[in-house]
């Protein structure tokens, strides 16, 4: 690794570590991006118990967990339900007003703010960010802002990896693991 790749990955994590609220989309990041529909027109999702346990971890380790996405899905109210996740935006046109939004309820601002998405509709609000994530699945112009791009699938232990970087940078990873440990 060059000098320049080390500077850039230590300043990366140096991001991670000022991270207090961590937001993220739903299709393409939380499910692998395919829409399931039944004769019906019941709509269906696939999310990862692996991502599910990486955002109840963060959440633990006192990073607030929230969902921002353009969709809107009585599967993903219940999803967060699940999870305890209690800031779901859906239905967003804007998501970088409903990050405001979210920033300004937890007093916060965006350089303690973390994001994941995996479109063009996410860049507004990653580019503001302290730290951007992004699926290894995305265009190559949305990993070009991203600070973190996963190298597990998006659906598919994406967010775990992200989370679980967060929570390593901010020294809590080990914490968290810590009652799946003891005897």
């Amino acid at each position: 690794m060059s000098s320049t790749q080390t500077q850039a990955r230590e300043e990366n994590i140096s991001r991670a570590s000022r991270v207090k609220v961590a937001a993220f989309d739903v299709d393409g990041v939380l499910t692998d991006g395919r829409l399931y529909y039944s004769d019906s027109g019941q709509e269906m999702k696939a999310f990862s118990a692996h991502d599910g346990q990486g955002l109840k971890m963060l959440s633990q380790s006192g990073v607030h967990v929230a969902i921002i996405t353009s969709r809107r899905s009585k599967l993903v109210q219940l999803r967060a339900q699940e999870l305890g996740i209690t800031s779901l935006y859906q239905g967003v046109d804007n998501k970088l007003l409903a990050m405001k939004d979210l920033l300004q309820s937890l007093n916060l601002d965006f350089d303690q703010a973390s994001y994941m998405g995996d479109d063009l509709i996410d860049l507004s609000v990653m580019r503001r960010c302290v730290c951007a994530a992004s699926v290894k699945e995305a265009p190559s112009v949305v990993q070009r802002f991203a600070h973190f791009v996963a190298t597990q699938p998006a659906g598919g232990g994406a967010v775990r990896e992200f989370a679980e970087w967060i929570m390593q940078a901010q020294g809590q990873l080990e914490a968290q693991w810590a009652p799946y440990l003891t005897d």
